[in-house]
């Protein structure tokens, strides 16, 4: 969507390591998390459940 991980995490309020380690998916993210990450994109939720 051509935003950088540290812009996503700050519209988002997560930390910029977090969002990271979910797009390696070395984390699980949770429902909370996921809501803040589709909001900062404005996207709906099942668009990043989404391959």
């Amino acid at each position: 969507m051509g935003i950088s991980q540290e812009d996503l995490a700050t519209l988002a309020g997560v930390h910029r390591t977090y969002v990271s380690q979910i797009e390696r998916e070395l984390k699980n993210v949770s429902i909370d998390s996921l809501r803040k990450l589709a909001n900062a994109l404005h996207v709906d939720v099942h668009v990043l459940l989404t391959r």
